[in-house]
């Protein structure tokens, strides 16, 4: 953290910088996805934004895109970055079957997810192979996928954004901040998408926020932007992409389903508290 006072002022006129950049590049797609037609063009442009502009902040500090932590890091940071989203991802739809806020696919349902992944044609599978193998296609070639976006937001936010916070804030200050930023840059989108907006604005700061702490706990373990993009990409992939078509929903419990679920906010804030009191302990 700097202490000399010329030097956080000019951290703080950067993050300034780059936030007003993020605005103005982010605010037609916005715009566009909100009055026009949430086309993936749109969202994919709105999730490279947040690169584009620390790309144009770091020209204008005459700083390199290189100084960003563009090295693979250690395999063990990455191995636990796909890992732990997948664990909660799971975890919190566990809990909706164990509440009975929602149920396990029945057979006709994990079969109708199969011939949407396009698993039929190669010879009769039954309902858990089915599954195995729809967890381990989208598990896998989906992230890969999801990754090419989560890239264009994580070296915005992650790689450029949390290490200029961190010359100024602390740990604790650096998640928070980060998080509430993030969280509110997707106001639009919640507002476009929400059923319930008031709870799902609650909601989802929480899920944000809390997966802040654990974002910036690898980022700055690892020193590689690499563990955020997976991380993001999983945890977009498990809650959104494999765990609802495995759920058949319940009426009257929806409000506990989904990304923006009461759920998925309980089980997120409990991993950013684990890794905010691990940070801590490790002086990070």
């Amino acid at each position: 953290m700097l202490y000399n006072s010329s030097d956080r002022k000019e951290t703080w006129k950067t993050i300034f910088l780059f936030l007003t950049l993020v605005f103005v590049l982010t605010s037609p797609f916005h715009y566009a996805i909100v009055n026009l037609y949430p086309s993936r063009i749109y969202v994919g442009a709105i999730m490279w934004s947040p690169a584009i502009t620390a790309f144009i902040t770091l020209k204008i500090k005459g700083r390199k895109i290189s100084s960003l932590d563009w090295n693979w890091g250690n395999w063990k940071y990455i191995k636990w970055s796909y890992f732990i989203p997948a664990l909660y991802g799971v975890i919190t739809y566990v809990l909706i079957w164990g509440f009975r806020l929602g149920s396990p696919a029945d057979k006709e349902t994990i079969t109708n997810w199969g011939e949407e992944l396009g698993l039929f044609g190669i010879g009769t599978l039954d309902p858990t192979s089915i599954a195995i193998i729809g967890i381990f296609l989208v598990g896998t070639v989906e992230v890969i996928r999801a990754m090419a976006t989560t890239l264009g937001e994580e070296i915005g936010w992650r790689g450029f954004f949390i290490y200029e916070l961190r010359k100024v804030l602390s740990f604790t200050g650096v998640s928070v901040v980060s998080g509430l930023v993030w969280a509110a840059w997707h106001w639009p989108l919640l507002v476009y998408y929400s059923n319930n907006m008031l709870l799902e604005f609650i909601t989802f700061f929480i899920v944000i926020v809390s997966m802040s702490f654990v974002m910036a706990y690898y980022t700055f373990k690892s020193k590689s932007l690499w563990p955020a993009v997976v991380f993001h990409a999983v945890s977009n992939v498990y809650i959104q992409k494999i765990m609802p078509p495995l759920t058949m929903k319940i009426e009257g419990t929806e409000h506990w389903l989904g990304e923006n679920g009461i759920m998925f906010a309980i089980v997120t804030s409990i991993f950013g508290i684990y890794f905010w009191r691990k940070a801590i302990k490790e002086g990070l």
